[in-house]
């Protein structure tokens, strides 16, 4: 049984590994195109199952691992990274790219006018063609949003389409 479930547990851990480095890695660099992420993500469980698979068919050798002070203090140092990732408090500072959000959903359309280049005139003449009216040109994004029952991003992808 051990020599039949080694025989494919232990390509599925090597496999899942190559998949998990090469997206990580990609995603590090913030290569995050086409379907990295999702691919991390979801094929990390064939990873735990490979390796728990692998771990039971070679359950002999990987018991005494746990006999060598080298492996005991690499396997130690691993679980306290992990519960230090887990437990410890994420940094309370806010994304930058969501602060960046916030601020142009509650800007004066006059002023994402600018921003988008265009004249607020122009942009006024988009979003009613699109069913979305502005009363004032210092209405705020979030404020024609919410006049309009739409979403800010919605109001957004039309001004900088």
């Amino acid at each position: 049984m051990s020599t039949s479930m080694r025989s494919w547990a232990t390509p599925l851990a090597i496999g899942s590994f190559i998949i998990l480095a090469v997206t990580g890695i990609l995603m590090f660099f913030k290569i995050e195109g086409g379907y990295i992420k999702p691919v991390h993500e979801w094929l990390s469980w064939l990873m735990v199952a490979g390796v728990v698979l692998h771990t039971i068919a070679n359950w002999k050798v990987f018991v005494a691992y746990f006999s060598k002070i080298p492996a005991v203090s690499i396997i130690s140092v691993a679980v306290v990274v992990t519960a230090l990732a887990v437990f410890m408090p994420a940094s309370r500072s806010e994304n930058p790219r969501a602060k960046m959000m916030k601020s142009i959903e509650s800007a004066r359309l006059e002023t994402v006018a600018e921003l988008a280049g265009k004249e607020s005139g122009e942009i006024i003449a988009t979003l009613a063609g699109n069913g979305i009216s502005v009363s004032d040109p210092s209405m705020t994004i979030r404020q024609i949003a919410k006049a309009n029952q739409k979403k800010e991003m919605d109001v957004l992808g039309l001004v900088f389409r």
